[in-house]
């Protein structure tokens, strides 16, 4: 696949808001779940004003982003969502090494996000492992976020 890659611009916000959306509801959670999650799953137009993201574009149309940040030296990845149809094709890979990337080009050493359970073994096939955990209740039910991150070199994740 041909993927180009394109900062992400604050009329990209409707667009990239599904694809976090429809990229959760990918794994199966309750629909009163993604009720409460969808705050965190809509992003509006200022969003991407104020942070670095990235889309991965096949013949123009969007299938996947991420956002970059600094928090306290690290770069943090925010946000990495793949339409559900191009999940296992690649192009979370190629997301990820992207991110990858543009925090080498930032002079960044550590590379960190926090993931989802359903996504911590592709986080530890691109060269990650967990540094930590984030235990969190929704509804009734607890749930444990993984901190996953390089705590090396970034380049040599």
């Amino acid at each position: 696949m041909n993927i180009k890659f394109r900062r992400a611009l604050p009329e990209d916000a409707a667009t990239l808001s599904h694809i976090a959306f429809s990229a959760q509801a990918y794994w199966g959670y309750p629909e009163h779940w993604m009720e409460i999650w969808k705050p965190q799953l809509t992003f509006l137009p200022e969003y991407f004003k104020e942070n670095e993201s990235w889309i991965a574009e096949l013949e123009n149309i969007p299938l996947a982003f991420y956002t970059l940040q600094k928090k306290k030296h690290i770069a943090w990845i925010e946000n990495l969502w793949v339409l559900p149809e191009h999940i296992g094709k690649g192009i979370g890979r190629q997301l990820f090494l992207h991110a990858l990337n543009r925090s080498r080009e930032m002079g960044y050493l550590i590379l960190q996000l926090e993931a989802d359970p359903n996504t911590v073994g592709f986080y530890e096939k691109m060269g990650m492992y967990k540094v930590g955990e984030k235990h969190y209740v929704v509804e009734d039910q607890s749930r444990i976020l993984d901190f996953i991150g390089n705590s090396d070199k970034i380049g040599e994740c």
